[in-house]
């Protein structure tokens, strides 16, 4: 029998918990079970496998991004609405580098991590429309900054950074680059 305090959100706070101490590779339902102190088979009352535990947790973590970038970027506009979704998506991810490194990037459609996501992709629509990007040449844009915060985070939380110049001032670049190119017509077409 489960402990009356344990449901799908309480199962994904545990996971979150774990995460943090021990990073992805540490999440497993027998992990998960015994910090919440119940068998694992209890576990399978409040989520179906590890697969949609992932997707649970994964889409806590969106939603927490998706609150701190949408706080980040309200009330600003063009090049000062990606300077602060792009400090706001790279913050996250220092402060949550095993969290940021157990998300899902490409989940199924009918997943809870797509609704998560779609609330990301909804802030990044409105974070550039100030650009007058719209249809496809949006959905470039924001393949691009989502690419590129990606990236660069990725490799800054994964250790790939080993030159000795300052991340900040990479970033900084980085960020001066993407709204310097939103403002640059392409010329290849």
């Amino acid at each position: 029998m489960p402990r009356a305090s344990l449901s799908a959100d309480a199962v994904v706070d545990v996971a979150l918990g774990l995460v943090d101490a021990q990073g992805p590779a540490g999440l497993t339902l027998s992990a998960v079970a015994g910090l919440a102190g119940v068998a694992t088979p209890s576990l399978y009352k409040h989520v179906r496998n590890l697969a949609e535990l992932r997707d649970l947790l994964s889409a806590r973590i969106m939603n927490e991004m998706a609150d701190e970038i949408g706080v980040a970027v309200i009330g600003r506009s063009a090049d000062e609405a990606i300077r602060a979704f792009m400090t706001a998506w790279r913050g996250y991810a220092l402060r949550h580098p095993h969290r940021y490194a157990a998300l899902l990037h490409s989940p199924h459609p009918e997943a809870r991590t797509a609704e998560a996501g779609e609330r990301l992709i909804t802030i990044l629509f409105a974070t550039l429309r100030a650009y007058g990007l719209e249809d496809s040449a949006a959905v470039h844009a924001a393949r691009c900054l989502r690419a590129t915060a990606h990236g660069f985070v990725s490799l800054e939380t994964g250790g790939g950074f080993a030159l000795p110049e300052a991340l900040d001032e990479s970033y900084a670049l980085l960020t001066h680059m993407v709204v310097t190119g939103l403002h640059t017509p392409r010329t290849d077409r």
